[in-house]
């Protein structure tokens, strides 16, 4: 069964706490963004700021150019996964088997114009991919149901592979992004702008569930 994944993306530390405080009561699982300014132009609060309550599960973003030279600080703070872009610089594998050793899960994130042939030698050391479709560092954007081709040759390929996506989830397109193949549904505007956080969440996952 898919999992609706309430996401905070947030500029400011006090828009973090906002964000989080407002997603925490009915969350399961949570995807925190996070962006350096130098992968895409917004920069969100950085990652000593970055907090869970613990009886949550979290996923991290970082859209980040290096990412890799955060790598004992992500292990410390032992979230569920964290995410990297197949874009990013340095060495993922590494960064890989330093996360796994630790019991952390690995993700890799698609920009649209990415193909899956980027990420394909790699694969055996990814447990998770996001198919992304949104802006990055921002909530909205569309969700380009076409990039649903991703998932369904990612399942090919691996068919144990976890397949998330981010950007334009909402009430009238999630059920069309389950059934292509996607299990992790990261939403951001549809939750975090709606007058009943809660109840935004609930339509959302009776719609999957």
């Amino acid at each position: 069964m898919a999992i609706v994944c309430p996401t905070v993306t947030a500029r400011t530390i006090d828009e973090y706490q906002e964000q989080m405080e407002r997603i925490t009561p009915f969350a399961k699982r949570i995807h925190i963004d996070l962006a350096d300014g130098e992968f895409t132009h917004v920069k969100l609060v950085p990652l000593g700021d970055v907090w869970w309550p613990k009886e949550l599960e979290a996923d991290i973003h970082v859209m980040y150019k290096r990412p890799f030279k955060l790598t004992k600080k992500l292990i410390s703070l032992h979230p569920r996964m964290v995410v990297v872009h197949a874009e990013a610089e340095g060495d993922f594998v590494s960064f890989a088997h330093k996360l796994h050793k630790r019991r952390i899960k690995v993700g890799v994130a698609l920009k649209p114009e990415t193909p899956v042939s980027v990420i394909q030698p790699s694969l055996e050391v990814i447990d998770h991919v996001l198919i992304f479709s949104g802006n990055l560092g921002h909530f909205g954007g569309q969700a380009n149901t076409h990039l649903l081709t991703k998932a369904l040759l990612l399942k090919k390929l691996k068919p144990s592979l976890e397949i998330g996506w981010d950007g334009g989830i909402n009430n009238q397109n999630i059920r069309v992004l389950e059934a292509g193949g996607v299990s992790v549904l990261n939403v951001g505007g549809f939750i975090q702008h709606a007058a009943d956080a809660q109840a935004a969440y609930r339509t959302l996952e009776d719609l999957v569930g």
